[in-house]
Protein backbone atom coordinates (compact mmCIF):
# COMPACT_ATOMS: atom_id res chain seq x y z
CA UNK A 1 0.00 0.00 0.00
CA UNK A 2 3.00 2.53 1.04
CA UNK A 3 4.47 1.47 -2.50
CA UNK A 4 1.19 2.64 -4.52
CA UNK A 5 -0.46 5.71 -2.51
CA UNK A 6 2.20 7.20 -0.04
CA UNK A 7 5.63 6.67 -2.09
CA UNK A 8 4.01 7.86 -5.67
CA UNK A 9 1.60 10.88 -3.80
CA UNK A 10 4.17 13.53 -4.02
CA UNK A 11 4.51 12.45 -7.72
CA UNK A 12 1.04 12.84 -8.64
CA UNK A 13 0.42 15.82 -6.70
CA UNK A 14 2.86 17.61 -9.45
CA UNK A 15 1.32 15.64 -11.97
CA UNK A 16 -1.66 17.13 -11.35
CA UNK A 17 -0.68 20.91 -10.50
CA UNK A 18 0.74 20.57 -13.77
CA UNK A 19 -2.58 20.02 -15.22
CA UNK A 20 -3.81 22.44 -13.09
CA UNK A 21 -1.34 25.32 -14.73
CA UNK A 22 -2.71 25.59 -18.24
CA UNK A 23 -6.27 24.66 -17.11
CA UNK A 24 -6.38 21.66 -18.59
CA UNK A 25 -7.08 19.49 -15.56
CA UNK A 26 -10.35 21.53 -15.52
CA UNK A 27 -11.43 20.83 -19.19
CA UNK A 28 -10.37 16.91 -18.24
CA UNK A 29 -13.04 16.86 -15.09
CA UNK A 30 -15.90 18.93 -17.12
CA UNK A 31 -15.57 16.79 -19.97
CA UNK A 32 -14.21 13.32 -19.54
CA UNK A 33 -15.87 12.09 -22.20
CA UNK A 34 -13.85 14.21 -24.62
CA UNK A 35 -10.74 13.12 -23.06
CA UNK A 36 -11.27 9.45 -23.02
CA UNK A 37 -9.84 8.76 -26.86
CA UNK A 38 -6.96 11.13 -25.94
CA UNK A 39 -5.62 9.63 -22.52
CA UNK A 40 -7.15 6.00 -22.64
CA UNK A 41 -6.51 3.28 -25.40
CA UNK A 42 -9.47 1.51 -26.43
CA UNK A 43 -8.70 -1.33 -28.77
CA UNK A 44 -9.62 -1.46 -32.01
CA UNK A 45 -12.30 -4.20 -33.04
CA UNK A 46 -10.50 -6.72 -35.01
CA UNK A 47 -11.73 -7.76 -38.13
CA UNK A 48 -10.17 -10.02 -40.94
CA UNK A 49 -9.25 -7.40 -42.99
CA UNK A 50 -7.04 -6.02 -40.16
CA UNK A 51 -6.02 -8.99 -39.18
CA UNK A 52 -5.23 -9.37 -42.99
CA UNK A 53 -3.34 -6.01 -43.43
CA UNK A 54 -0.94 -6.36 -39.98
CA UNK A 55 0.88 -9.22 -40.98
CA UNK A 56 3.13 -9.15 -43.88
CA UNK A 57 3.60 -12.74 -45.85
CA UNK A 58 7.22 -13.91 -46.31
CA UNK A 59 7.27 -15.37 -49.71
CA UNK A 60 10.45 -17.58 -50.93
CA UNK A 61 12.04 -16.12 -54.29
CA UNK A 62 10.63 -16.09 -56.98
CA UNK A 63 10.12 -19.15 -59.70
CA UNK A 64 11.27 -20.92 -56.67
CA UNK A 65 9.18 -24.60 -56.16
CA UNK A 66 8.53 -23.49 -52.67
CA UNK A 67 7.03 -19.86 -53.88
CA UNK A 68 4.35 -22.43 -55.82
CA UNK A 69 3.38 -24.00 -52.18
CA UNK A 70 3.15 -20.70 -50.80
CA UNK A 71 0.75 -19.10 -53.25
CA UNK A 72 -1.74 -21.61 -53.05
CA UNK A 73 -1.35 -21.46 -48.73
CA UNK A 74 -2.14 -17.52 -48.84
CA UNK A 75 -6.02 -17.61 -50.16
CA UNK A 76 -6.61 -20.37 -47.96
CA UNK A 77 -5.31 -17.85 -45.21
CA UNK A 78 -7.88 -14.88 -46.20
CA UNK A 79 -10.38 -17.21 -46.72
CA UNK A 80 -9.80 -18.78 -43.28
CA UNK A 81 -9.76 -15.39 -41.57
CA UNK A 82 -13.01 -14.38 -43.63
CA UNK A 83 -14.80 -17.98 -42.71
CA UNK A 84 -13.63 -17.02 -39.10
CA UNK A 85 -14.98 -13.29 -38.84
CA UNK A 86 -18.43 -14.58 -40.48
CA UNK A 87 -18.83 -17.78 -38.33
CA UNK A 88 -17.01 -17.29 -35.06
CA UNK A 89 -17.13 -13.52 -34.75
CA UNK A 90 -14.28 -11.28 -33.08
CA UNK A 91 -13.30 -13.66 -29.92
CA UNK A 92 -11.69 -16.11 -32.57
CA UNK A 93 -9.41 -13.50 -34.44
CA UNK A 94 -8.70 -12.54 -31.18
CA UNK A 95 -7.53 -16.19 -30.36
CA UNK A 96 -5.49 -15.88 -33.60
CA UNK A 97 -3.75 -12.75 -32.36
CA UNK A 98 -2.73 -13.57 -29.46
CA UNK A 99 -1.68 -17.29 -30.62
CA UNK A 100 0.66 -15.21 -33.05
CA UNK A 101 2.00 -12.60 -31.32
CA UNK A 102 0.21 -13.52 -27.71
CA UNK A 103 -1.73 -10.23 -27.38
CA UNK A 104 -5.34 -10.31 -27.97
CA UNK A 105 -5.49 -6.60 -29.63
CA UNK A 106 -2.97 -4.36 -31.29
CA UNK A 107 -1.31 -2.69 -29.08
CA UNK A 108 -1.30 1.63 -29.12
CA UNK A 109 1.67 1.95 -30.44
CA UNK A 110 1.37 -0.88 -32.98
CA UNK A 111 3.73 -4.23 -32.82
CA UNK A 112 7.24 -4.33 -32.85
CA UNK A 113 8.40 -6.24 -34.81
CA UNK A 114 5.66 -6.53 -37.26
CA UNK A 115 4.04 -9.92 -37.29
CA UNK A 116 4.90 -11.82 -40.10
CA UNK A 117 3.79 -15.18 -41.92
CA UNK A 118 6.11 -17.36 -42.92
CA UNK A 119 5.79 -21.71 -44.05
CA UNK A 120 6.35 -24.72 -42.65
CA UNK A 121 8.58 -26.48 -45.42
CA UNK A 122 10.45 -29.44 -45.51
CA UNK A 123 13.90 -28.78 -44.34
CA UNK A 124 16.41 -30.79 -46.23
CA UNK A 125 19.22 -31.11 -43.69
CA UNK A 126 16.80 -31.97 -40.98
CA UNK A 127 14.94 -35.47 -40.76
CA UNK A 128 11.71 -34.33 -38.56
CA UNK A 129 8.40 -34.43 -39.89
CA UNK A 130 6.66 -31.20 -40.88
CA UNK A 131 4.17 -30.18 -39.17
CA UNK A 132 0.53 -30.23 -40.35
CA UNK A 133 -0.31 -27.08 -37.69
CA UNK A 134 0.23 -23.75 -37.76
CA UNK A 135 3.13 -22.72 -34.95
CA UNK A 136 4.04 -19.17 -33.49
CA UNK A 137 7.08 -17.73 -32.23
CA UNK A 138 5.40 -14.79 -30.16
CA UNK A 139 8.95 -13.21 -29.30
CA UNK A 140 9.16 -12.12 -32.96
CA UNK A 141 5.35 -11.89 -33.87
CA UNK A 142 5.61 -14.76 -36.32
CA UNK A 143 3.57 -17.47 -37.39
CA UNK A 144 4.30 -20.41 -39.40
CA UNK A 145 1.61 -21.41 -41.78
CA UNK A 146 1.63 -25.45 -42.70
CA UNK A 147 1.49 -26.27 -46.36
CA UNK A 148 -1.71 -28.02 -47.20
CA UNK A 149 -3.21 -28.82 -50.53
CA UNK A 150 -6.84 -28.13 -50.06
CA UNK A 151 -8.47 -25.64 -48.12
CA UNK A 152 -10.63 -27.83 -46.12
CA UNK A 153 -7.55 -29.80 -44.28
CA UNK A 154 -6.03 -25.82 -44.11
CA UNK A 155 -9.19 -25.21 -42.31
CA UNK A 156 -8.97 -27.63 -40.17
CA UNK A 157 -5.42 -27.88 -38.93
CA UNK A 158 -5.50 -24.59 -38.01
CA UNK A 159 -8.91 -24.79 -35.96
CA UNK A 160 -7.47 -27.65 -33.99
CA UNK A 161 -4.22 -25.61 -33.52
CA UNK A 162 -6.86 -22.70 -32.03
CA UNK A 163 -8.78 -24.69 -30.07
CA UNK A 164 -6.16 -26.67 -28.68
CA UNK A 165 -3.75 -24.28 -27.68
CA UNK A 166 -3.97 -22.10 -24.23
CA UNK A 167 -1.46 -19.51 -24.92
CA UNK A 168 0.39 -18.71 -21.62
CA UNK A 169 -2.48 -19.38 -19.24
CA UNK A 170 -4.17 -16.57 -19.66
CA UNK A 171 -7.48 -15.60 -20.31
Amino acid sequence: MFQVVHRLHGAFERFRDGMKTLGVLDAIQRHPASFLPILCHQPTPLSADIIEELFEVRLSQKGSNNRVQEEVVVPFWRDYLQDIEDEDGRAKLDMILAFATGATCIPPMGFTPQPTIEFLHIERSQSAVVSRFPMANTCINCLKLPLHKTYNEFKSSMNFAFANTYGFGME
